[in-house]
């Protein structure tokens, strides 16, 4: 090969023949058609279903919640009442006490009877009016 015009090599030439041949193509292009009515409609009868059934679960399970809290809830009431009533029947016991309430009864003037019913005065006030005399 020779060099000319510097260091850039020559290629040989071709015969006009040599060319590559270009050939043009006709890409074949396939148009899809479309879904029909009717699947279309079922498609969306079915996504219409699941999510309808998605709702009701989602429903229920809100509802199965709720019930829960309520019964925590309730639980947590009724151990505060079953303490409140332990209580309350611990004063019932304390305020029934039979020499509690007669000492009250002495305290606000009350008198004891004996047994046929009739007042006795009280041993104090018999004293005193027997050393006035």
């Amino acid at each position: 090969m020779a060099y000319s015009n510097g260091n850039l090599a020559l290629q040989p030439k071709r015969k006009p023949e040599d060319r590559a041949v270009v050939r043009e193509r006709k890409k074949i292009v396939v148009k899809r058609k479309s879904l029909p009515v009717q699947e279309k409609l079922l498609y969306l009868f079915t996504v219409a279903v699941c999510v309808i059934v998605a709702g009701v679960i989602i429903f229920r399970y809100a509802q199965i919640y709720k019930m829960n809290w309520e019964i925590k809830q309730l639980t947590n009431q009724y151990q505060e009442l079953a303490v409140e009533t332990k209580e309350l029947r611990k004063q019932v016991e304390m305020l029934a006490d039979p020499e509690r309430i007669r000492e009250q009864a002495l305290a606000q003037g009350m008198v004891e009877a004996d047994q046929a019913g009739i007042p006795v005065k009280p041993d104090s006030e018999s004293e005193t009016a027997a050393s006035a005399e």
